[in-house]
């Protein structure tokens, strides 16, 4: 398949273990080119282990992996300059300035972008001439996203990239990666931020235990039975109910109507689209409740198991 054409990540059968303990557990996952990814996750999911696997910095155990054409466990240096990559910790020396940190990161790429143009994106003209040591945490955030983007990356990694912004950087930041988005950029974003992925996101997969358990485009993730309205109100006893509807308006003129007939009107009433948030959540806990029902399951055979099936 021609590069161009082919997905810039390609994942089949990812699998990484640690002695005993399986971190990634036959993960499948494409990422077309131009399109960003939000890959979502408790801590310890596995989505740290995967995303060092595609950038090239952690051997996988087992299966297929391609990022822009390249298997990342051989990619060299030309390979590495068409990454970006903000780390939820950056470890850039606090002795230079701004300027002078990006404009030495920039020497280390073909083609980089302005160093100015880059400090004014992240929007840190005013503190350009100042010692990255001298920065709040939010400012150094800055300075780690404005590291990732310099080289002009044709894949952007982004682990957690707005922890310590404010709300206004925030949407600054939004802003800046929906630019970089129209130019072409290819995104993988972490973010425990539901509302930054719904914002960025073309497509989400959820991973729990090491396995992708969700995929698909944010407004359609968890399929058409999670999407389904619930409307919630207070009934004349005074006792609160919900339900679920695909005909939301219809049970609202149903409950409205019957509260006339009484001289009134339905009390705390509330029509709720689960979000991207409520989605995810939902993924979570049937995945727990589903993982506690096999763990229980395994620790107590039917006295029909034999000690050679138990063993196997």
């Amino acid at each position: 398949m021609d590069q161009i054409q082919s997905p810039a990540v390609r994942v089949r059968g990812l699998r990484k273990a640690y002695g005993q303990v399986t971190a990634v557990d036959g993960i499948d996952l494409d990422i077309a080119r131009g399109e960003t990814l939000a890959l979502l996750g408790p801590n310890g999911a596995g989505k740290s282990t995967t995303i060092e696997i595609l950038e090239g910095y952690r051997r996988r155990s087992s299966g297929e992996v391609s990022v822009l054409g390249t298997d990342p466990a051989t990619g060299g240096r030309a390979w590495r300059a068409e990454l970006g990559i903000v780390l939820q910790s950056a470890a850039e020396t606090g002795l230079y300035t701004v300027r002078e940190q990006l404009r030495q990161f920039a020497g280390y790429y073909p083609d980089p972008r302005d160093v100015d143009e880059v400090i004014a994106a992240v929007g840190l003209e005013q503190k350009a001439g100042t010692r990255i040591s001298k920065l709040s945490g939010g400012q150094r955030r800055r300075v780690d996203v404005a590291l990732g983007i310099i080289g002009r990356p044709q894949l952007l990694f982004l682990d957690e990239p707005t922890t310590g912004f404010d709300p206004e950087a925030r949407r600054e930041f939004w802003g800046l990666i929906e630019r970089l988005k129209a130019e072409g950029t290819t995104i993988l974003l972490t973010t425990h931020y539901l509302d930054e992925a719904a914002r960025l996101g073309d497509r989400a997969a959820v991973i729990l235990g090491g396995r992708i358990v969700a995929e698909g485009a944010i407004d359609a993730l968890g399929g058409a039975a999670a999407r389904v309205p619930i409307v919630r109100w207070r009934d004349a006893a005074g006792a609160r109910r919900e339900q679920r509807t695909e005909r939301p308006a219809e049970l609202v003129a149903a409950l409205a109507a019957e509260a006339a007939d009484h001289g009134g009107e339905p009390a705390e009433l509330e029509v709720i689209r689960p979000s991207l948030e409520d989605v995810y959540l939902g993924l979570v806990r049937e995945a727990s409740g589903a993982e506690a029902s096999a763990s229980l399951g395994a620790s107590a055979p039917t006295p029909a198991t034999t000690p050679e099936e138990a063993r196997a």
